[in-house]
């Protein structure tokens, strides 16, 4: 039997376990003994770590002692000194307990503990350790961007850079607010702050590589993301960023394959030392939960006065799909929109008789690229999946690449097609139906059902491998959310994700060495705010971050789903996408800017909860607030209470109490959104609130992993939630894409803690066969709280 270790997590604060003890005698010879056990109390671990083997592991530790940031504001006294104390007495006695423990980082000012790797099977005696609260995975983060695409200086122009006016940046500056004495942390893959757009923010010291552990946070060679990030906070050049005249500090955490959480918790950090007032984190993982160690540290950078903005992630357009740092309880998480653009409709033809009625424009990089398409007939090659390799040996160059969906992303398909020359593509789905716009594509793509791409197909057979194309203008769309674009709730504490919404498909920025380049992703949205909260700092500057947050939240606007003509979901767009005039005008303030009321469980009757917001006048004359709450579609069952008529003072704040009475009995389990409206006669401020009847739909398992260990592989799954049961079965995967017969269980499980679990397979199945090398189907079961989920996931055993 493997050893394990498993625990089920309820909350932040280390659980202090009580010490039970029992025995049991037994007659010998006449004589009796007894046994007694003691329970030991162990620290809190977040996730299932297989404990079975020497793998390296490399955890973040935080201890009991509070960080000098989190005393603070809990009105004690905390000093760095007691602070190396404790972590020393801790240090030292995990490197006497386990040899070849490696301490890597070690924190004391939003966060307070260290970094170590250590063997496997030995966690649990890092875990024993008086002073330890908890143990959190050291796990991978990477830069939040969909698609690259370098601009060459002739097809560049500063008119290509319309977001920031578009959120009202323009009027921001004519108003006189440019970020003028704010400095911005950018948290990310360095920058080049050689870039002629971005000098000027940056002074002497110019931030921290965590990467390569010293003070030159340049971008490394090949990467471009945090340069891009930087130009969309504080470029003046040929592009202007948000906050033209602020500051930028760089602090590079991410190399060429990623990050992780030591390093970016060591970021924040540093970035609150070094006087940052806001920080940008336009990066993140899969996880979603809230309770993770960059959560922590970006939660006290917040009280500590640094508003922090983080990416929301590109895992859309799924509810759940938020990742860590996005499910913050206090930092602004942000979702992508795409700026208003024009639609076509698209007819393709090859040969006459032959037709194709599903072809639709699926994604372009520009109006005028598009419409070429129509000026004359192409020569089109079928390139199979679109990977780079399926190109080799083929001459695309001015012709159309013809691709079946699957295995990558349309985006990268699109990319290797204009790699390889092509001025166009056509990509069929590989099932019925129709698969998703992308906007932005590298050149002009058009999508066809699989009964079209098959027609394709035959006519290439045929020797027909001619199409032509006849684009026209349809109609203009607004501002839209982006597919892409991750989305909430966050498990466990049920919170609205993102809280706002910004442009993030198309963005024009800077890239390393004096270039441009457009990108797409909620990495792309978030420095638009972190960039207009520089510019509310400017004019507020004795304003609280959760006052910053507030006024973004307040003042953004409703985005509408152009297929249904509706507002899209809080969990969509949050409280809407930011307007940066109407933030700084505002004359109320109004936190939180979004409510979850929680989930209410109860079988029957009325459960009451109980809530409350913040109402703060910034006028000069007394106000008298009025306000509704309303769910959609005014279900029975649901009843808030508020008071009305609420007079505040001038530049005075007043609490508001709400009564939340839910009557499960008259309501079906599921998912409940409202708005909570605050009007003074003359502004009006809607908030978006949730609720859930009966436990939340999230997904109980959100991926799965396979990685090649000395002595077998560790196999593993992501659970939101954490599961009750759980199991690991191998298929066969077929030639033609399809799962074929069952294998082998790997492993079966119960009661495995969320966010994810792990255990180390040697690698054989049934009875002790070495499994060979290739592709294989593994199929996840989970079974939580009543409802189970079966997910499969393609592999490859190497």
């Amino acid at each position: 039997m493997k050893k394990r270790f498993s625990r089920i997590l309820f909350s932040l604060v280390a659980t202090v376990l009580l010490l039970s003890t029992f025995s049991f005698g037994a007659a010998a010879n006449g004589g009796t003994s007894k046994t007694r056990l003691t329970e030991i109390p162990l620290a809190e671990i977040f996730g299932d770590i297989e404990l079975s083997s020497n793998r390296p592991t490399s955890v973040i530790v935080e201890l009991k002692a509070e960080s000098i940031v989190e005393a603070k504001h809990k009105g004690k006294k905390q000093t760095k000194a007691n602070l190396k104390s404790e972590r020393e007495k801790v240090i030292t006695t995990l490197q006497k307990t386990v040899k070849g423990a490696e301490v890597n980082r070690e924190y004391d000012y939003v966060f307070s503990g260290f970094s170590v790797e250590l063997p496997a099977n030995e966690l649990i005696k890092l875990l024993a350790i008086p002073g330890v609260k908890a143990v959190y995975p050291n796990v991978h983060y990477t830069a939040d961007v969909i698609s690259a695409e370098e601009i060459s200086a002739e097809a560049f122009s500063p008119q290509m850079m319309n977001s920031a006016p578009f959120i009202g940046s323009n009027e921001a500056w004519d108003a006189g607010f440019t970020g003028e004495g704010i400095t911005v942390a950018v948290i990310d893959t360095g920058v080049d702050y050689t870039h002629p757009d971005l000098a000027h923010a940056f002074g002497e010291y110019k931030g921290w590589d965590f990467v390569d552990n010293d003070n030159d946070p340049q971008e490394g060679a090949g990467q471009y993301h945090g340069t891009h990030v930087s130009g969309t906070v504080a470029a003046n050049g040929a592009i202007k960023g948000v906050a033209p005249e602020a500051k930028l500090l760089g602090y590079r955490v991410l190399g060429p394959d990623g990050g992780s959480t030591e390093d970016v918790v060591a970021g924040i950090e540093k970035a609150v030392q070094d006087g940052a007032d806001v920080m940008n984190l336009s990066l993140g993982n899969s996880l979603n939960n809230p309770d993770w160690a960059t959560s922590i540290a970006l939660d006290w950078a917040m009280a500590e006065g640094v508003v922090a903005v983080t990416s929301n992630g590109n895992a859309g357009p799924n509810n759940w799909t938020v990742g860590s740092p996005g499910t913050s309880r206090d930092a602004i998480s942000v979702g992508a929109t795409q700026l208003p653009y024009n639609v076509y409709t698209s007819k393709i033809s090859t040969s006459k008789g032959v037709e194709y009625p599903s072809a639709k424009v699926q994604g372009f990089p520009s109006d005028e690229e598009l419409l070429a398409l129509n000026e004359r007939e192409y020569e089109f090659v079928y390139v199979g999946l679109g990977a780079a390799s399926d190109f080799v040996g083929k001459d695309l160059k001015g012709k159309i690449a013809l691709m079946s969906r699957g295995e990558f992303a349309f985006v990268d398909k699109a990319e290797n097609a204009k790699n390889a020359g092509a001025v166009g593509a056509i990509i069929f789905n590989n099932v019925a139906g129709e698969h998703a716009d992308v906007p932005g594509l590298a050149i002009p793509t058009i999508k066809t059902t699989l009964a079209d791409g098959q027609k394709l197909l035959a006519e290439l057979g045929a020797g027909n491998n001619k199409v032509s194309f006849n684009i026209e203008f349809d109609k203009w769309v607004d501002e839209t959310m982006a597919d892409f674009s991750s989305r909430g709730p966050v498990t466990l504490t049920w919170m609205i994700k993102p809280d706002v919404s910004a442009p993030g498909v198309n963005i024009v920025s800077t890239f390393p060495g004096g270039v441009y380049g457009a990108l797409q992703g909620t990495s792309m949205a978030s420095p638009h705010v972190a960039g207009a909260a520089a510019l509310l700092l400017q004019k507020n500057p004795a304003w609280s971050t959760e006052e910053v947050k507030a006024a973004l939240m307040n003042t953004a606007v409703d985005v509408i789903n152009p297929s249904t003509g509706k507002v899209y979901p809080h969990n969509t767009q949050g409280a809407g996408s930011i307007r940066l005039l109407d933030a700084l005008n505002t004359k109320t303030l109004v936190a939180p800017g979004s409510y979850s009321f929680g989930k209410f469980v109860k079988n029957s009757g009325k459960q009451v909860e109980k809530q409350s917001f913040e109402i703060k006048n910034l006028s000069n004359e007394r106000k008298t607030y009025n306000f509704e709450v309303e769910f959609a579609g005014n279900p029975a069952g649901i009843n808030v209470s508020a008071s009305n008529n609420l007079k505040v003072l001038p530049g005075k704040s007043q609490q508001v109490n709400l009564n939340v009475q839910v009557d499960t009995s008259k309501l079906e389990p599921g998912y409940y959104e409202g708005t909570i409206t605050i009007s003074d006669g003359t502004q009006t401020i809607h908030v978006p609130s949730i609720l859930f009847v009966g436990e939340p739909d999230y997904p109980r398992v959100t991926g799965a992993f396979m990685e090649k260990a000395d002595a077998g592989y560790y196999v593993g799954a992501y659970l939101p939630g954490g599961a009750e049961v759980l199991e690991y079965d191998l298929y066969v995967y077929n030639a033609n894409g399809t799962i074929g017969g069952f294998i082998d269980t790997l492993g079966s499980f119960t009661n495995a803690p969320t966010p994810y679990h792990e255990f180390l397979w040697d690698g054989t199945v049934q009875n002790g066969i070495n499994l060979p090398n290739g592709d294989w189907v593994l199929a996840v079961y989970v079974e939580k709280a009543g409802v189970a989920e079966y997910k499969a996931y393609l592999v490859t055993k190497e």
